[in-house]
């Protein structure tokens, strides 16, 4: 049994910061609405700084389909890589998403069609317009990662470090604050990296395949803290679910990366 002496009390916020009659406000939706805000302002300044033309209505539009693949590609995505089986059975279960449920992976899916839908629908290049989007997602995963640690959800694995937290739906155990590890991986490190490389001049998709690159190498750093889903458990020895995903995710925008200065480097 792990000692909680050396431990940091788990702030216990609760998870609806503001009640109307029935109506129940919580963090975690506020996190989504504060990224796609701080998404739309960051896109409206760097689009010129990236010589990207994006009228006020275009870029309403925007943030808008970018919503829609966030919601439907995580909602989809979770039901398909993480509880396929359950959902089968229990198709109307789908759209229960008051239950939670959500797939970065899939909702990463999602954005990516709804970007390519509406860059050929306003005919507008779609690897600068996903440069874009891509620099302001570290803001939406960092919160969306406070957000997980208010509702005490996903987190760590037992540990006796110093800063180890007992959460109310963790069995007592003293865990890893994981969902803080990635707030700071997935959202601070991840968007100071991306910001550097969007003030140099790059070849079109650079910055897009860097996040894609960047967050693979972070979730599958935090996957060795994170507490597997307890319906999954490991896969292939040691590995999650999470660190499968993002394996691929490493390879292919490394590899994208470089194949776009090589290709640019063809055309001088």
């Amino acid at each position: 049994m792990i000692s909680l002496l050396h431990s940091i009390p788990y702030p216990n916020i609760d998870p609806i910061f503001f009640r109307l009659g029935p109506l129940a406000f919580r963090w975690y939706g506020l996190m989504y609405l504060l990224g796609l805000t701080a998404a739309y302002f960051l896109i409206k300044s760097r689009a010129a700084a990236r010589q990207v033309e994006l009228s006020k209505d275009q870029l309403y539009d925007l943030v808008v389909y970018t919503a829609f693949g966030v919601f439907l590609g995580g909602r989809l995505g979770y039901t398909l890589f993480y509880n396929f089986t359950f959902y089968v059975e229990n198709p109307l279960k789908i759209f229960a998403v008051w239950e939670g449920g959500m797939s970065f992976h899939g909702g990463l899916l999602g954005v990516i069609v709804a970007i390519t839908w509406f860059c050929r629908r306003r005919r507008l290049p779609a690897l600068p317009i996903g440069d874009l989007a891509a620099l302001s997602a570290p803001i939406g995963l960092g919160l969306g990662r406070l957000g997980n640690f208010i509702n005490g959800e996903l987190y760590g694995r037992s540990t006796d470090v110093d800063w180890c937290m007992v959460f109310p739906t963790g069995g007592g155990e003293c865990r890893h604050p994981s969902q803080l590890y990635e707030a700071g991986l997935e959202g601070v490190v991840l968007f100071g990296a991306l910001w550097a490389i969007s003030l140099r001049r790059t070849p079109p998709g650079t910055i897009f395949w860097s996040f894609i690159t960047g967050y693979g190498l972070c979730r599958l750093i935090v996957e060795f803290f994170r507490e597997p889903d307890y319906h999954l458990g490991y896969i292939l020895g040691p590995f999650t679910m999470g660190q499968l995903l993002s394996a691929p995710m490493i390879l292919l925008g490394a590899f994208m990366v470089a194949w776009g200065y090589q290709r640019t480097a063809r055309q001088k």
